[in-house]
């Protein structure tokens, strides 16, 4: 994942046997699994607290798998093995042991980590007598039991003071952390910055891979720069783009080069799991990124008979819930009204797949090309919305004109910022949806004496 806060799954796949082996996977219960290994790995005997510290131990290891992506990001199709030369014992059918399952049910939502980082902890165990380690001696916890620690303090006592016991996590409906939506140069969005960070965090061990000055979630120049030479260092297509297989094969280096999966991680601090942009939208929200949502529904809207069409208001109301709901009813997705991200990247495949079949003859102004400009970028997008400051600039003086040139430079930067400015947006320089819609509406007004952008009765249905 390493995209957001850890969370239970609510199942986890095994491969039963070692990672390359022809074994079968079985899939099962995030719990019903904790109970095999406990079962498996220590012995129902033993005290209570040495129980409760092998079995967050056991939750933990089985979480930094899951979290890390540690296999499903090599290409494998599971989560863990079976097999304790790599992971943890599981044995496919077992029973398990009645005080065990009470205590994981009371244990299986809490895991380990260090104080100050995310992700759970790995933390390796051994048996402690045929096998020793760096981790928890499984035989040692019973001694520190005896003994009257807690099952913190036995937990300290194998992995150094400075750990938390996180409690009650939530429990979750595993995804992929790609989303199936290929990132590329004008690409935005959380996914965007999450590739940024792992990218300038692995340059510290690769220094050719060059740094990118702004991890804000837009995909640059210097983010395409960076993706290539990552590609050229690690033997994938050098495209500049993110499939899944640069996806994965960056978030496997980045889990590396920070030891994610080791017990001496380096750790995940909270800034670099943090998103730029919220990761759900719903009602009574207000801000720039619910106008950008209003601006794809109202297009699609305007273009799919059963999207009901929205206004461009910035506030997430009554109206733009029904719209999110008539748009998730059309493409077969939970009708919640809230916009999360499997509805996102439906929002902009729709989009994107108007932009381009829409006839152009079908529309006063262009269409929003689902590309994020700013300084640096290129082509026909950039030429269109530097002939439209310019015919701006005709009214609007204080609006630079600029060339049309379809490079995007420090000229152009200037009219835009200019140009929010004028019309109370905030002055970034870059145009996105909701600085394009505004540039395309008063262009539309000025020229042609009324507003007739793309979701204006466009006379185009897609039924």
């Amino acid at each position: 994942m390493l995209t957001g806060t850890p969370f239970i799954p609510e199942t986890i796949t095994v491969h039963l046997g070692t990672p390359d082996s022809n074994a079968p996977d079985v899939t099962v219960g995030f719990a019903s699994y904790i109970k095999n290994v406990a079962s498996s790995e220590i012995y129902p005997t033993w005290p209570e607290n040495a129980l409760r510290a092998n079995i967050y131990a056991i939750v933990s290891f089985a979480l930094n798998r899951i979290y890390t992506e540690w296999y499903r990001s090599r290409g494998y199709d599971f989560d863990i093995t079976a097999t304790t030369q790599y992971d943890q014992k599981f044995i496919n059918g077992r029973e398990y042991f009645e005080n065990i399952s009470y205590l994981v049910d009371e244990l299986f939502n809490d895991y380990v980590r260090r104080q100050g980082s995310v992700e759970p902890l790995f933390t390796a165990f051994c048996n402690g007598t045929t096998t020793t380690c760096e981790g928890l001696s499984q035989w040692g916890t019973v001694t520190l039991a005896n003994r009257g620690l807690t099952p913190y303090e036995i937990l300290q006592y194998y992995y150094g003071e400075n750990i938390d016991i996180v409690k009650n996590a939530p429990v979750k409906t595993a995804m992929p952390s790609y989303s199936d939506t290929e990132l590329k140069n004008g690409s935005f969005g959380n996914d965007v910055k999450f590739i940024q960070v792992w990218l300038n965090r692995i340059s510290r061990n690769f220094p050719a891979i060059p740094k990118i000055p702004a991890a804000d979630g837009i995909f640059d120049t210097a983010t395409e720069n960076a993706v290539r030479k990552f590609q050229q260092i690690f033997g994938l297509e050098v495209t500049g783009t993110v499939n899944a297989a640069t996806w994965y094969r960056i978030s496997y280096i980045y889990t590396s080069v920070k030891r994610l999966a080791e017990l001496d991680s380096e750790g995940l601090r909270f800034e670099e799991i943090s998103p730029q942009f919220k990761e759900e939208l719903r009602i009574g929200m207000q801000s720039i990124e619910v106008s950008m949502l209003q601006y794809y529904l109202a297009v699609i809207g305007a273009y799919y008979e059963a999207v009901m069409p929205v206004e461009v208001t910035g506030y997430f109301g009554e109206q733009t819930e029904r719209s999110v709901k008539s748009f998730q009813r059309v493409f077969g997705l939970p009708q919640t009204g809230v916009v999360d991200r499997a509805t996102r990247n439906d929002l902009f495949r729709a989009y994107q797949g108007i932009v381009e079949s829409v006839p152009p003859q079908y529309t006063y102004v262009a269409l929003y090309p689902n590309t994020v400009l700013r300084e640096g970028a290129s082509g026909e997008s950039v030429k269109i919305i530097q002939q439209y400051l310019t015919y701006i600039n005709r009214s609007y003086p204080s609006i630079p004109a600029v060339s049309d040139t379809g490079y995007f430079g420090p000229l152009t930067r200037q009219s835009v910022t200019a140009f929010q400015r004028q019309f109370g947006i905030e002055p970034s320089g870059i145009v996105g949806a909701v600085t394009w819609d505004s540039i395309a509406g008063v262009y539309s007004d000025l020229r042609y004496g009324f507003d007739k952008r793309p979701y204006q009765n466009p006379g185009y249905t897609i039924k």
